[in-house]
């Protein structure tokens, strides 16, 4: 239902596929998810990227799971980190391959340092698109 792969005249990318091909007939497109508890409160201390990256992570699988679908699913992820350093970058997209969200970025992934984002604090926000078998959900 999925192939990933990458083609031999580009550079070899650090964990995610530049073609991901679906051919499944239905999309979940779920909304940006951020570092929010169930309260609505943006998580960890000022500058903690680890912790909101954490409940990005449960976040995601969460709504993954609702839809139907499960990290492998995932044929797209853009991640936003607010920083312009890369090794912070690094950090967080290691800490997401790491997890059991970790299959959903062997798909076509993007991953962004930002300026800001949409909650006061937030650090870490990531937009997904599964592939649904028909009939699921």
């Amino acid at each position: 239902m999925i192939e990933r792969f990458n083609p031999p005249a580009v550079h070899e990318p650090a964990g995610y596929s530049h073609v991901t091909i679906s051919s499944a007939g239905r999309l979940a497109h779920l909304a940006g998810q951020c570092p929010l508890d169930r309260s609505g409160t943006v998580v960890g201390e000022p500058g903690d990227f680890a912790a909101q990256t954490d409940q990005v992570i449960a976040n995601c699988l969460t709504v993954l799971e609702a839809a139907g679908a499960t990290p492998a699913d995932v044929v797209r992820s853009i991640v936003y980190v607010v920083s312009p350093d890369s090794q912070v970058l690094a950090t967080v997209w290691r800490r997401l391959e790491a997890s059991p969200l970790g299959p959903a970025f062997t798909s076509a992934s993007t991953l962004l340092g930002v300026a800001s984002l949409g909650y006061e604090g937030q650090l870490v926000e990531i937009d997904l698109t599964a592939a649904l078998e028909d009939g699921v959900r």
